[in-house]
């Protein structure tokens, strides 16, 4: 397919970009403890310019010292100039076009005991007996005058564009938005006191970058989860008077991080391709403005039809160059098919941002992110005959690696099917894209050549016959069992056979264990069943979830009518009942079916394993085979594996 629009060129004052797409700020924890520019950024960043990008922000970049997170990048002081001109001249040297979003961060910055929160108004602590006091006048002036004297540094880094985040609620929206601002002086009250901030930001911006330099402002189409907030009514306007104050281009984003709606600033699998455009498109059709639409763009087909539409003057696909950076250049030369696309499963890139202990955000589908020069690949000079047990995405994952490498990978997959549970997990409500990804890598594996083999277990009389120099077990897991009394009697069945549509459920449904898979069960069910009820022994359900992905998931359980059941433990199952202990007290739950879902244990390999060891045959365990987690652990382990031998 041809994608005429998306990779036609658009001049914006003087910046002439070759095609629509942007690569968005994003965090990333790439930068040094104290926010300089690192090598893994310039390499993060060079590996979509060379992949085709048109126009790369960088991840957000503080503009106000006194308000600076560590470890998040820096323009506020002279000092961050040449680590930032080095990013821009990399960037330009690899044939792309550079900007820097400016950033003050408001409740953002809390990661950072040291940073400055800035609040337009007196924000009490849940929980604490804290204030944050709003900032005074002395504050709001000092970081008016941050923000020119941060595009100044930006013109002096080489950088092509500039972009004023007054979105998510950091500090120019806080001021905007009636819901954050409640002060009485003339930075609040009415709208235009509201938004007397972020116009100053933007004059003290336009006022410090040349004449034919475009500015760019990512802004809210409108509140969500905020009582009394701004309507999208009142960002319209807000955008007329910006256009006025010198911006020329607007990035109709969503979502807060004070609310249920941090949902839409990362959005998950749960939430459908492109959910945001039609807002881009009324805010593009009422200010025109120049207007840029993001929200699960995650294939070219989508882009393309935004603005074949006229919906978007251009789009940002953000996830979907973190799974693959190549993405550009592959739907501009017509190769669709090898796109390795997001799926919104935000197992690395925000919940990998916001755990403590992950260094930088990574990739469930691209495990080289934040690797991009360690895990470039490199042709093998001894090539290996690996048998690879297990077609999962862990086995597929170091089989293609293997493969590209100049090896012979041979996939031995017991099932009729290759995909392993991430096909199971595609039967769940909204994760269709999941058992997309699972097929894709099976039929990716094929175009390359890999060698598969269907409905065969891995044996030891396979790996004699093969005569392997190498092993990979990637098996996976099987679900567990429950050891009470009834666990066996003929009405009881486990979340896999569930998912698989192995068996047919009606009437009363209790569901055994709250975790990921028994709430998708549950959801799953949701229409077959008259009455379901999770009982999970843990003192909330969802636990093992990401938290984007469980507020979406929890909204729909809550939705669908499904009764949960905390803090409690099943002791018995009957004929037509489940006996739990909860709370010191025995209770019976009425059901006709039961559905097992604690969680899966690795299949045993120990023969195997023995079997290696005596032959001297190298063997590696990888993903659920070393025991029951996440995807992303699969293919790091797999991508690893697939580089080391």
């Amino acid at each position: 397919m041809k994608y005429n629009h998306l990779f036609s060129s658009i001049k914006i004052r003087g910046l002439e970009l070759k095609n629509r797409v942007v690569f968005p700020a994003m965090g990333t924890k790439m930068a040094t403890e104290d926010k300089y520019v690192t090598d893994q950024v310039i390499d993060y960043h060079v590996a979509r310019v060379v992949g085709g990008c048109g126009l790369n922000f960088t991840e957000v970049c503080s503009v106000y010292s006194k308000a600076a997170p560590k470890h998040f990048l820096a323009i506020s002081e002279d000092k961050y100039i040449p680590g930032l001109k080095k990013l821009a001249d990399a960037i330009h040297e690899a044939g792309g076009k550079a900007g820097v979003q400016l950033w003050l961060g408001g409740f953002a910055v809390a990661s950072d005991p040291a940073a400055m929160i800035i609040v337009p108004s007196d924000t009490p602590i849940k929980g604490t007996d804290h204030v944050i006091k709003g900032a005074d006048l002395d504050t709001i002036q000092e970081a008016v005058e941050a923000y020119g004297a941060a595009a100044k540094r930006a013109v002096e880094a080489g950088y092509d564009t500039l972009e004023f985040h007054a979105g998510h609620n950091y500090v120019p929206h806080s001021f905007l938005s009636p819901f954050f601002n409640r002060r009485t002086d003339e930075y609040g009250g009415s709208f235009e006191n509201r938004a007397r901030f972020a116009l100053e930001c933007i004059r003290a911006i336009r006022s410090n970058i040349p004449e034919d330099m475009p500015l760019f402002m990512r802004i809210d189409a409108h509140d969500d989860y905020l009582d009394g907030g701004l309507t999208i009514e009142e960002v319209i306007e807000f955008c007329k008077l910006a256009k006025e104050a010198g911006v020329d281009v607007v990035d109709v984003s969503r979502g807060n991080f004070s609310s249920a709606a941090i949902k839409y600033e990362v959005p998950p699998i749960d939430l459908p391709r492109g959910f945001n455009v039609e807002n881009a498109a009324r805010i593009r059709k009422e200010t025109g403005l120049i207007t840029v639409a993001v929200g699960r763009i995650n294939e070219p087909a989508l882009a393309e039809q935004i603005l074949t539409e006229d919906k978007a003057d251009m789009v940002v696909i953000g996830r979907g160059q973190l799974a693959d950076p190549d993405f550009c250049n592959k739907a501009l030369n017509g190769d669709d098919e090898s796109i390795v696309r997001c799926i919104g499963c935000n197992q690395g890139c925000y919940d990998g941002f916001v755990a403590q202990d992950v260094p930088y955000i990574t990739c469930m589908r691209n495990p080289a992110l934040g690797r991009e020069q360690e895990y470039a690949l490199v042709k093998t000079t001894t090539p290996k005959k690996v048998l690879i047990a297990g077609g999962g995405v862990a086995g597929l994952e170091a089989a293609i690696t293997l493969k590209r490498r100049g090896h012979h990978p041979v996939v031995c997959e017991a099932a009729e099917q290759l995909g392993g549970q991430f096909v199971l997990a595609g039967a769940a409500p909204r994760k269709e894209e999941m058992k997309e990804a699972a097929i894709w890598m099976g039929e990716q594996a094929n175009r390359e050549g890999v060698e598969i083999r269907l409905s065969t277990p891995i044996t030891t009389e396979l790996i004699e016959k093969e005569a392997p120099q190498d092993v990979i077990i990637a098996i996976g897991a099987a679900p567990m069992k429950l050891r009470i009394p009834g666990a066996d009697l003929p009405h009881v069945t486990n979340s896999h056979d569930v998912l698989a549509g192995n068996v047919s459920l009606k009437g009363k449904v209790v569901i055994i264990g709250g975790g990921l898979v028994g709430l998708e069960v549950a959801e799953y069910l949701e229409g077959k069943a008259e009455e379901i009820t999770v009982v999970e022994m843990l003192d909330q359900v969802g636990k093992d979830l990401g938290d984007l992905r469980k507020i979406s998931v929890m909204e729909n359980i809550y939705h669908a009518g499904v009764q949960t059941v905390t803090n409690a433990k099943c002791t018995e199952i009957l004929t037509n009942a489940v006996v739990v202990e909860e709370e010191g007290h025995t209770e019976s739950i009425p059901c006709d079916y039961v559905v097992v879902a604690i969680g899966a244990k690795a299949r045993s390999f120990e023969g195997i394993a023995a079997y290696c060891s005596e032959q001297g045959i190298a063997y590696h365990v990888i993903g659920d085979a070393i025991r029951a987690r996440r995807a992303l652990n699969a293919t790091t382990e797999a991508a690893a594996i697939g580089r080391a031998i």
